[in-house]
C-alpha cells in the first residue's frame, strides 16, 4: 500500500545577498495514514523549511524549491496549480506554527477564524460553521466554548491559543497534522497537556502528523519513527524505540548525551556537542557533522555520506560504524531492503 505522503529528493535554496543558502538538501521519507512522525534536531538544521517545502509555504523569493517530488496521495504538490495547492491546505493537511499569537489574526474573533475554513473548504453556511467551531472548542478543551468562540487571542492564555491552533487545524478533519514545534513557548504542565491532547485526538480522528521539535524527549513518548535532521540533511531515520536504544549516527549520539537519565542511579556527566553546524551558504564539500565529529575519518572530507540501511527500519548516513567505532563495510541489510 502506497504512503500517505512520499517526499522525494526534496531541495530547497533561498537566494540571497550573500549568497545561496542550502537550507534542505535532498531529504526522503514516508508517512503512511494514522503514524505520528517526529523530525528533530537543532535550530536552523531545516525542519521547519522541510515541511512548509511540503505545501508550498515558502517565501519566493528568495526561496526557491529547486527539486525533488511531494507526493500526497499520488499527486505531486509541486506540481498542482496554486488554487489547488491553496484546496489541499487547511482542509486534507493542516499546519499547526509555533507561536499562536503571530499566526492568529488578533482583530479577528477566534470563532470566526476557525470557521472561515469551514466555510470555504467545507461548503458550510454561517449557523452550521459556527456551532462546529464551538464544537472543536469544547474537542480541545476550552472551557465556556459557546461563550468564548466570540473571544479575541488576547483574550486567551499561551496554552489556550494553542488550544485554539489545534482546532482550526482538525476543523476539517485533515488526513495530514504538520504541527511545528507547537509547545516550545509553553511550560511543561501545559507541554503534557497538549501534547496528551494530539495522541487523544490523532487516534479519534486516526490522521497522520508530522510533529518537528528540538526536543528528544517530546517525540519519545509521542511518535511512531523519528527522522534526524543536521544541516539541511536527513542524518538517521528509525522507528523510535529503535532510535533511542540503538543510535547509529555521531549526531544522534551527542543529542541522547545531552539528556538526562531517571533512571541511572549515578546520572552521568550529560555530554555536549562542540562547535558550531556548518555555514549554509559555504556549506562543505564532505560531511557538514565533520568538523564537530569524534568518528570523523579522511574518507569523511571527501562527500557527504548516503544514507543506508543499518537495520531493519534503520538508516544512518556515516562511513563509520558507532557501534564498533570502525570504518562501515558491507552492509548485510542491503540486499534485504531492496526486496
Amino acid at each position: 500500500m502506497a504512503s500517505l505522503l512520499e517526499v522525494k529528493g526534496l531541495t530547497t535554496r533561498f537566494f540571497t545577498q550573500d549568497g545561496v543558502v542550502q537550507a534542505v538538501n535532498s531529504i526522503s521519507y514516508t508517512v503512511d495514514e494514522g503514524e505520528t512522525v517526529g523530525i528533530v534536531g537543532e535550530s536552523g538544521c531545516g525542519k521547519s523549511v522541510g515541511v512548509m517545502s511540503v505545501i508550498r509555504l515558502i517565501p519566493s523569493p528568495p526561496g526557491k524549491i529547486t527539486d525533488g517530488e511531494v507526493l500526497f496521495e499520488g499527486r505531486d504538490l509541486l506540481k498542482v496549480s496554486d488554487q489547488e495547492i491553496r484546496d489541499i491546505r487547511g482542509n486534507k493537511i493542516a499546519m499547526i506554527f509555533q507561536d499562536p499569537m503571530t499566526s492568529l489574526n488578533p482583530v479577528l474573533t477566534v470563532g470566526r477564524q476557525i470557521t472561515e475554513a469551514l466555510e470555504l473548504h467545507l461548503g458550510m453556511d454561517k449557523k452550521q460553521a459556527l456551532d462546529r467551531a464551538i464544537e472543536l472548542l469544547e474537542m480541545v478543551g476550552i472551557p465556556s466554548a459557546a461563550e468564548r468562540v466570540g473571544n479575541y487571542p488576547h483574550q486567551f492564555s499561551g496554552g489556550m491559543r494553542q488550544r485554539v491552533m489545534i482546532a482550526m487545524g482538525l476543523s476539517c478533519n485533515p488526513q495530514l497534522l504538520i504541527a511545528d514545534e507547537p509547545t516550545t513557548a509553553l511550560d511543561v504542565t501545559i507541554q503534557a497537556q497538549i501534547i496528551d491532547l494530539v495522541k487523544r485526538l490523532r487516534d479519534e480522528i486516526g490522521m497522520a502528523i508530522i510533529w518537528i521539535t528540538h526536543d528528544l524527549g517530546v517525540v519519545a513518548g509521542l511518535a511512531d519513527r523519528v527522522i534526524v535532521m543536521y544541516a539541511g540533511r536527513i542524518v538517521e531515520e528509525a522507528p523510535v524505540k529503535e532510535l533511542y536504544g540503538n543510535p547509529r549516527h555521531p549526531y544522534t549520539l551527542g543529542l541522547l548525551g545531552s539528556l538526562p537519565r531517571l533512571d541511572e542511579i549515578r546520572p552521568e556527566k550529560l555530554e555536549s556537542i562542540d562547535g558550531l553546524p556548518p555555514d549554509l551558504i559555504d556549506y562543505p564539500k564532505g560531511c557538514p557533522f565533520y568538523v564537530r565529529c569524534h568518528y570523523r575519518i579522511d574518507k569523511c572530507l571527501e562527500a557527504p555520506p548516503p544514507i543506508e540501511p543499518v537495520g531493519i527500519g534503520h538508516y544512518a548516513a556515516c562511513f563509520v560504524d558507532v557501534t564498533t567505532a570502525q570504518p562501515t563495510t558491507e552492509n548485510p541489510y542491503q540486499e534485504i531492503m531492496s526486496i
